[in-house]
């Protein structure tokens, strides 16, 4: 008993003081994009480790599917994608080959980011003549900050439909996040208030939703149709159009060439602006940032924009 009485202790403390055993495993969270994966990390905190697919500099329509993809897509609780087929060029191969009954459509451990979003630009008719165009409507809405707090709202749900036992934790990072972007907004709605209305062009339909949210407006695209590279005859009809409208920008991603964004900007006296979509983990490592650093370039290169005659 002696020897019991002595070793109890420190048995007591090497279990509770052992973080693998005091505390349960983190849950292993797949992202497609590095924006879905952001706000999962906000919701989730220090109990979700959570992998981005695609890299930020990637287009993510056409990510580069790396074998590596399918073994971390196997050992995954849940997964997150934005769906309304943004992902439907390289996703479906990846789930096939991981195997992965967890995160199958319709399972616990899926979350389809699009679901609850009322999408923009949903077609009334579908014809391959119209591009790359999405049947569901525009897949990209996290730019909204809005609908970013929608889609945390159905990633806490699919947590803790995975992982009840931490299930208030999840609730108080949806708060948190929740919070902080309603704090947020009326501080970026109130400094681009003065630009309300302004007219912009963009390269893909990337920005509809982040710029219909702060008042301006998308009167065209260097891509004829979605997905469609630029061609001489669109851009010949687009550059009057921009004249007459007196449009001041032209918003491309990073990932975007760049010589058919200048010859428009050349011929129409608008700004290029190189306009991150996703967080980078760099000068913007999270959704907040990224919003906050989109809004300060947005306002830093109209500031030095002359008025378009």
């Amino acid at each position: 008993m002696n020897t019991i009485g002595r070793l109890l202790p420190a048995l007591v403390v090497a279990v509770l003081g052992c973080p693998a055993m005091a505390r349960a495993a983190e849950l292993k969270v797949v992202a497609t994009t590095t924006d879905l994966a952001a706000v999962a990390r906000a919701v989730g905190g220090d109990d979700v480790d959570v992998t981005a697919l695609a890299r930020p500099t990637e287009d993510p329509h056409f990510v580069d599917a790396k074998p590596s993809f399918i073994r971390i897509v196997n050992q995954a609780d849940v997964l997150i994608e934005g769906g309304a087929s943004l992902e439907a060029g390289w996703l479906p191969p990846i789930l096939d080959s991981a195997r992965n009954a967890r995160i199958s459509l319709g399972s616990a451990g899926r979350v389809v980011a699009a679901q609850g979003i009322p999408l923009l630009e949903v077609p009334t008719q579908l014809d391959r003549s119209m591009g790359d165009v999405h049947p569901q409507g525009n897949p990209h809405f996290m730019l909204d900050p809005v609908a970013a707090k929608t889609v945390a709202h159905s990633i806490q749900t699919g947590f803790c439909a995975v992982d009840g036992a931490r299930c208030p934790d999840y609730e108080a990072g949806l708060r948190r996040f929740r919070d902080t972007v309603d704090a947020k907004l009326a501080a970026w709605q109130a400094a681009l208030a003065p630009l309300k209305g302004t007219k912009v062009v963009t390269y893909h339909k990337d920005f509809d939703y982040f710029f219909e949210r702060f008042g301006m407006e998308v009167v065209g695209t260097l891509e004829p149709k979605p997905g469609i590279p630029p061609s001489p005859t669109h851009l010949t009809d687009l550059i009057p159009k921009m004249r007459a409208e007196h449009v001041r920008l032209i918003v491309i991603e990073p990932f975007r060439e760049r010589n058919n964004p200048d010859f428009v900007a050349q011929n129409t006296g608008a700004r290029v602006l190189v306009l991150p979509a996703m967080p980078d983990g760099k000068d913007a490592p999270d959704y907040l940032s990224l919003i906050d650093s989109d809004i300060r370039r947005l306002l830093d290169v109209l500031a030095a924009a002359p008025a378009t005659p």
